[in-house]
């Protein structure tokens, strides 16, 4: 769609239909370049629109992807309860958690830029839905991981979910590292050596986090 053509959406499913080739435009674009590195300007260049028409369907750029990580949020939520239905036990949970994340690049990454950028230029409404979409995918994610290991409430299941999340937002950016930085440890592999690998660094903390929750339950005073 060039914008000489635009032609303003009236009814409920040209609406959608174009909120929906944004939200694929501004996927794809963060698949090839990072989440950080896209602009509204490509965004609505890629989807074939001028910027001030990409913000009648949403406010800003951030506001884009704050919807697409509540997308990559419910996907993960029901793969890995999907995974957790067919194991059991502690080690069964941290792998269902972690080869989930492992596979899902782009949520890590919207992770890592959620608190930092993507919650600060949207509005009350918007990041109300985020946070109440957010909520309730973690909370479903708790129940779901107290049934596969009992040892765990479903309250310690949600935190170890939040949590994991979180680290692998962290992680994500480690192992995707600015050119600069790429630079430095193709010229000093000791520097390099000295980052922590995503996926080991992800279950090691999990199962130590999953392993003393009960304990720390046990042990506050009452």
């Amino acid at each position: 769609m060039s914008q000489s053509s635009f032609r303003r959406a009236r009814r409920p499913e040209q609406k959608l239909e174009r909120r929906t080739a944004i939200l694929n435009a501004a996927r794809g674009l963060a698949v090839r370049d990072g989440v950080r590195n896209v602009s509204l300007g490509d965004i609505a260049g890629e989807v074939g629109l001028a910027k001030s028409n990409v913000v009648r369907y949403f406010g800003t750029r951030e506001e884009i992807y704050l919807e697409l990580t509540a997308e990559e949020l419910r996907d993960f939520e029901q793969e890995v309860r999907a995974r957790l239905e067919r194991t059991s036990g502690l080690e069964g949970v941290v792998e269902a958690i972690v080869d989930t994340l492992a596979a899902r690049p782009l949520f890590c990454d919207l992770i890592s830029e959620c608190t930092t950028t993507l919650e600060r230029n949207i509005s009350l409404d918007v990041a109300r839905g985020f946070k109440l979409d957010t909520i309730g995918a973690t909370a479903g994610l708790g129940a779901a991981i107290a049934r596969a290991h009992p040892l765990l409430t479903e309250s310690e299941g949600a935190e170890l979910a939040g949590a994991a999340a979180l680290l692998a937002g962290l992680l994500y950016q480690m192992a995707t590292p600015a050119p600069v930085l790429q630079q430095l440890y193709a010229q000093e592999p000791a520097i390099a050596a000295a980052r922590l690998p995503f996926v080991p660094t992800l279950r090691r903390t999990l199962l130590a986090m999953a392993t003393g929750l009960p304990a720390l339950r046990e042990s506050a005073p009452s």
